[in-house]
């Protein structure tokens, strides 16, 4: 497990610091990329995170207090033109004391904050004021337990939230393993994760032809759709690219199919993606493997779902697999089913079979012909 310190042995210094003193992260992944790019002020964040089901937070601190466990880790840095101590672990933490501290003075920012802050004792609103606190040096010492509690860990972040966060660590030089070894995840995860973010970021640069919004709420669409082949080939984009080769993963010439492609994955505007749900993501990756399908796509205004997946042989394929594995298990049971004749189950199961043989064969009568020697 990824530790906030070299030494096993050496537990971290915990120091206590007064709430207004302490600034949420501008940085923090979980605000989004879109507001970590615009460095909110702090009012803004704090708007950001209202919604975060910090009431319930805020409900257990009031009814059991702020435990040294639960210490917050601290760096000091340079933000809105002066250094200060900015938190990057513990950020909802931080967000409903300052909430209360808002309700205390007279500003709740509703009324259910209101009562939240009424409840609290006297003794409990002085221990508040101060929180327990672990200091380090620089963001990068933390950012092997970020990676490990939020990636992999049991707080999980978000999928875009995710992957911009393992773009940070490749960005700033690690290679895929080292992120991997780093987070405790696997290489292919953390290069997939790397190219999607680095996908997004050129969706970005295409511009209005993009609705980035819907496609950062859906970034795990975006994620599954690149294992497909028909999406590598759409895009030409080289899934097992090195991280230098990975930071513009589609080349130039392949941006306008970039621009359809989001829009059939996510729609924009009023119109809503074709692809119905994230498991036909699949399916949609072969509709992009048939030059036919592709063609219909590209030349309809709003194109169906169901006439590219005709188009493109999706469905007969599918009939195909189900008639075959059906035949097999039918000819694995042909080997000892004649040791079964009384068997009620065996019995029920063979009418089962011939009644949908009949109606195979009628929507099939050359076969039904050949079948029966002529006589059908």
């Amino acid at each position: 497990m990824a530790k906030l310190t070299g030494n096993a042995t050496q537990p971290p210094k915990i120091e206590y610091l007064k709430v207004d003193d302490l600034m949420l992260d501008p940085m923090n992944p979980r605000l989004g990329r879109l507001s970590t790019e615009k460095r909110l002020d702090q009012d803004a964040i704090l708007d950001l995170m209202k919604n975060w089901t910090l009431d319930e937070l805020a409900v257990s601190f009031i009814e059991s207090g702020y435990w040294p466990q639960e210490a917050v880790i601290v760096v000091s840095e340079k933000h809105y033109g002066k250094i200060s101590d900015v938190v990057v672990e513990g950020n909802r933490r931080l967000a409903a004391l300052k909430l209360l501290h808002l309700a205390w003075r007279g500003e709740p920012i509703s009324s259910k904050w209101e009562e939240i802050a009424k409840s609290a004792s006297p003794k409990r609103r002085k221990e508040l004021e101060e929180i327990a606190v672990i200091r380090k040096e620089n963001r990068k010492e933390v950012k092997a337990y970020l990676g490990f509690r939020h990636v992999t860990g049991i707080a999980e972040w978000n999928p875009g939230e995710k992957a911009e966060f393992i773009a940070s660590l490749i960005d700033d030089g690690l290679s895929y393993d080292e992120v991997r070894k780093q987070i405790g995840s696997k290489t292919p995860t953390v290069r997939q994760n790397y190219i999607a973010y680095r996908v997004l970021l050129q969706m970005e640069d295409i511009g209005d032809e993009v609705d980035l919004e819907r496609v950062e709420k859906r970034f795990s669409v975006l994620y599954l759709s690149l294992r497909t082949s028909g999406v590598q080939n759409y895009l030409n984009i080289d899934i097992k690219a090195e991280p230098d080769a990975a930071k513009r993963p589609i080349p130039q010439r392949h941006l306008k199919n970039l621009a359809k492609f989001a829009l059939w994955l996510f729609g924009k505007g009023e119109q809503g993606p074709i692809v119905p749900e994230s498991r036909e993501v699949d399916e949609f990756g072969r509709i992009l493997e048939s030059a036919s399908a592709v063609a219909y796509l590209e030349r309809t205004e709003r194109p169906s779902f169901e006439v590219a997946r005709r188009m493109a042989g999706v469905a007969e394929s599918e009939i195909g697999e189900h008639l075959e594995r059906a035949a097999d298990e039918i000819e694995e049971a042909l080997k000892a089913v004649h040791q079964h004749k009384k068997s009620k189950r065996v019995l029920a199961a063979v009418q089962r079979v011939g009644l949908d043989a009949m109606q195979l064969l009628e929507v099939f009568p050359n076969i039904k012909k050949e079948l029966l020697g002529g006589d059908a």
